[in-house]
């Protein structure tokens, strides 16, 4: 079920009238979450609810040992189980295959042709982000951030919450149990803002659509295309994937605020980044957060005088985190490297002009190389596999096409461009405050009505969201 088709609203259309006029208690609310929940989840497989929450409950349990636990070994083991129960079930739903298809090609360097088994599982969706989110639980009360709550119904429904479920934002426990312990009601107000971030995410999601078309063309083209048509298919594709993510995170943030919960932003406006560093503050916040406070510190962050490993590691895992293939290792080896040349750099003497705040041509400087780093590493994110992505680097660096670029390509190059700059422009004005345009009545439905429309009529509901398949 895809928030961008008339089945989803008709699913939300009849979930908000029994949550607003027929389930008026606390209880009674919790328990129609999860059945809309479990629903929305079983529209794309309901095999898997089992899957889900049995997660869920696993850890839901473990929680209270460890909180019951009179010993630091005790509370060792049941957190290292937790680790186990989910890890075990994200490795073999999405990287068996990968390793074994891994381990075969190594020997194969070796003359050595290896008939392994294959799983040839399906991959569960919104695997990555609900495991995250349940193994996070375990850990804070294993660490003594938060204590276990009680209530499994509660706790269920809040990690199957249907609006951010399957593609994010990856919420902590302390984030949402308590709301979902106390549901408030929603106001007029974050009701308006809701209806906001509902349509932005629409109109992200139906301009994602239409750069998939340069983007795909770029990335699979099946013949030489001309330089310009390569670079504004990598544009695009930056484009595509922030539109389509970042849309969808705003739907599901609107979504929530209409029953009446918070969810953390997931972006803030990262193609304005001015380093690698802050790219990543930017950019899918609640797994660059979760890495952050669950893995890289785990390892020693700063402190341990190692953190070029740490970082190396985290982003490893961080890439490896958005697929099983070769190609998400290397642009998470890539940021590593890049992220590590950013804190290097920033402690020599030369760069320290690089830090000032108030020259504006350094700021355009370090958001250009930013920005360019950014969509080398899109390359290495896109492409079919590592050798792909390779020639494509080497071809928008040489220039070498024989192809000669028309009049529609430049066109579509500064349309390409103009989009992604009024995103971010549009999304920029949401995060500095949107109130007075949603109090401006007659603007603000007239937009919205139009908005819609809009995306009715050049939208294409059947196209899934990217991050479904991670």
């Amino acid at each position: 079920m895809i928030f961008n088709t008339p089945l989803f609203f008709l699913f939300f259309a009849i979930f908000i009238l029994f949550y607003g006029f027929a389930f008026l208690r606390q209880k009674p609310k919790v328990y129609l979450i999860l059945v809309g929940s479990l629903i929305f989840y079983g529209a794309w497989n309901y095999r898997f609810i089992p899957l889900l929450v049995g997660s869920g409950v696993a850890d839901y349990f473990i929680a209270l040992a460890i909180a019951n636990a009179t010993t630091q070994s005790k509370k060792k083991w049941l957190v290292t189980l937790s680790l186990v129960i989910n890890l075990g079930i994200l490795g073999l739903f999405k990287y068996a295959d990968f390793v074994l298809y891994s381990v075969a090609d190594f020997l194969l360097l070796f003359n050595y042709q290896a008939s392994l088994p294959v799983l040839e599982w399906v991959l569960p969706v919104g695997i990555s982000f609900y495991t995250f989110q349940s193994l996070s639980y375990t850990i804070d009360v294993y660490r003594g951030d938060m204590k276990p709550r009680k209530g499994l119904v509660e706790f269920v429904a809040a990690l199957s919450f249907f609006p951010q479920l399957v593609a994010g934002p990856i919420l902590r426990a302390r984030q949402i149990l308590p709301q979902m312990h106390k549901i408030a009601l929603p106001t007029w107000q974050t009701a308006k803002h809701g209806i906001l971030l509902i349509t932005v995410g629409l109109i992200k999601k139906t301009g994602a659509d239409l750069l998939a078309i340069p983007a795909q063309k770029a990335f699979e083209a099946k013949e030489a295309i001309s330089d310009i048509e390569l670079w504004t298919g990598v544009i695009a594709f930056a484009g595509q994937i922030y539109g389509d993510f970042s849309g969808y995170t705003d739907m599901a943030i609107g979504l929530a605020l209409l029953l009446g919960f918070q969810i953390p932003l997931n972006f803030r406006v990262p193609y304005f980044a001015l380093s690698p560093v802050d790219f990543w503050r930017r950019w899918h916040i609640s797994l660059s957060s979760w890495l952050r406070d669950y893995l890289y510190f785990s390892l020693g962050g700063n402190r341990t005088g190692h953190r070029t490993r740490n970082v190396f590691i985290t982003m490893l895992l961080g890439g490896l985190w958005h697929g099983a293939a070769w190609t998400f290792v290397a642009w998470g080896a890539f940021h590593g490297a890049i992220i590590t040349a950013t804190h290097y750099f920033a402690g020599l003497k030369f760069f320290e002009s690089f830090n000032s705040k108030n020259n504006v041509g350094i700021k355009i400087l370090k958001w250009f190389i930013t920005f360019y780093l950014v969509l080398i590493g899109w390359v290495l994110f896109r492409a079919a596999d590592i050798d792909t992505a390779i020639q494509m680097l080497i071809d928008m660096h040489t220039f070498s096409s024989t192809v000669e670029g028309d009049k529609t390509a430049r066109v579509l190059f500064v349309i390409v461009i103009f989009w992604i700059a009024i995103t971010h422009i549009v999304d920029y004005f949401i995060l500095k405050g949107s109130e007075k345009f949603e109090n401006k009545k007659w603007l603000f439905w007239s937009t919205m009505i139009f908005a819609h429309i809009l995306c009715l009529f050049i939208g294409e509901p059947s196209d899934e969201f990217i991050y479904f398949q991670f």
